[in-house]
């Protein structure tokens, strides 16, 4: 299976690089899949809403916390999504942040 590193890192001719709309109106479900990106829903601290691990520089690993609105996670996937990919997207609405360590 293609990775979403592995897609990008050596892209075939047919790879296409991804851009802020598709990342913001494609289904969650689909941009996930398309890339490869593994997802565990977990009991988290309030305020947590959400991770991303880079898995050995070849695939990412989502925490979506348990019990936060489902907008809140597309929203938050979304940008983490973004960021991995090193795709330029919308700033979040306010309280929320990346912090990419």
């Amino acid at each position: 299976m293609n990775t979403l590193l592995r897609k990008a890192a050596h892209a075939p001719a047919s790879y296409v690089t991804p851009t802020a709309a598709h990342l913001m109106y494609a289904s969650l479900d689909q941009l996930l899949s398309e890339f490869g990106v593994g997802v565990n829903e977990m009991d988290c601290e309030p305020g947590f809403t959400g991770g991303a691990y880079v898995r050995g520089g070849h695939s990412v690993f989502f925490v979506k916390p348990a019990n936060r609105p489902v907008a809140e996670w597309e929203l938050t996937a979304r940008a983490m999504l973004g960021t991995v990919l090193q795709v330029p997207m919308p700033d979040l609405p306010e309280p929320y942040q990346l912090t990419e360590l």
